[in-house]
């Protein structure tokens, strides 16, 4: 089971249909079908390219990262901008591999041209519209933007001895010692060593979002007790995305599969958006079943059919 999202097959199809409608009206809108994006006779991709490279220049692969674009695609295009005396390629000294595209003169000089262009046709959008609608369609674009970003987000298991994971799990540490009172050491809690959360002892679930980790959540099994969940966590960047929500669920689910019909995790009181998403999801509070000297509450849920039908309201996607 590599993941509890929604097929696509099962969604609704009045809500397809409302999606693709929007793609439509949007790309029409803002002018990407033709090939000469805000009147300067060259494609949206290449116009996207320029705006991305910036004025400090950007490593050509976190670029097909953050776009999501094919490297040939990519390459192709960049070459084209080359070719026009937009961009230059420059390979760097130490690894070849590495090449880093930057703007040229006359490069920073069409990118400050679309710069002033985009926002004249911003301003357009919204010139026709009174003041109240102008708002709400500022609101809506704020929300679409933001689960735009949440859709984009994949949560599959990971090696947790590799450097995503193990960036993650860093994070995780970091923010505790922050916000702990007390600060945090990982060599006094409760353990969750690579190989304990690694199958058939445990698994790590790893969130990325443009191929960057953004946040993980763990499984330790045990025979005849109730699974433990550990080490969830959500790099501040990706809050607000549903995200501590979607990486519970995930969990509940595999927890299930392998056979566990029931979780467990302890939490510091500090965590108080935490709590409140534990509780919504329907965990309830417990004696204390370990000896983690940073809890305050222990939770523990039941997986069977009855206690999974609990409605979640939005995620705060604390740590």
């Amino acid at each position: 089971m590599d993941s509890v999202s929604m097929d696509p097959v099962s969604i609704d199809t009045a809500m397809i249909d409302q999606v693709r409608r929007f793609n439509r009206t949007v790309t029409q809108r803002v002018g990407a079908l033709g090939d000469a994006f805000l009147a300067r006779g060259r494609p949206l991709g290449q116009a996207r390219l320029l705006w991305e490279i910036g004025a400090q220049g950007a490593d050509i692969r976190e670029l097909r990262s953050r776009l999501d674009l094919d490297s040939g695609y990519v390459s192709r295009t960049l070459q084209e901008l080359a070719a026009d005396g937009l961009v230059t390629i420059q390979r760097s000294a130490g690894d070849g591999r590495v090449r880093t595209a930057r703007l040229t003169r006359a490069g920073a000089a069409e990118r400050k041209t679309l710069d002033r262009l985009a926002d004249q046709a911003a301003g357009s959008v919204l010139a026709p519209l009174t003041g109240p609608q102008q708002a709400r369609l500022v609101a809506a674009m704020t929300e679409v933007e933001r689960l735009m970003r949440a859709s984009m987000v994949t949560i599959a298991p990971a090696d947790p001895r590799l450097p995503p994971a193990r960036y993650c799990i860093q994070g995780y540490y970091d923010e505790l010692a922050e916000r702990f009172d007390d600060g945090f050491d990982p060599a006094v809690t409760i353990s969750a060593t690579a190989a304990e959360l690694t199958p058939p002892a445990g698994l790590l679930l790893l969130a990325t979002l443009h191929d960057e980790p953004v946040g993980c959540g763990a499984l330790k099994f045990h025979q005849d007790s109730p699974a433990e969940i550990k080490r969830m966590w959500v790099a501040p960047a990706a809050r607000g995305l549903g995200l501590g929500r979607r990486l519970l669920t995930e969990l509940e689910a595999r927890a299930l599969a392998a056979g566990a019909t029931a979780v467990r995790l302890e939490t510091n009181g500090t965590l108080t958006e935490a709590i409140a998403m534990y509780r919504s999801a329907g965990y309830r509070e417990v004696p204390a079943f370990s000896a983690e000297p940073y809890a305050h509450h222990w939770f523990e849920k039941d997986l069977t059919a009855a206690g999974r039908h609990v409605a979640p309201p939005p995620d705060p996607s604390g740590p």
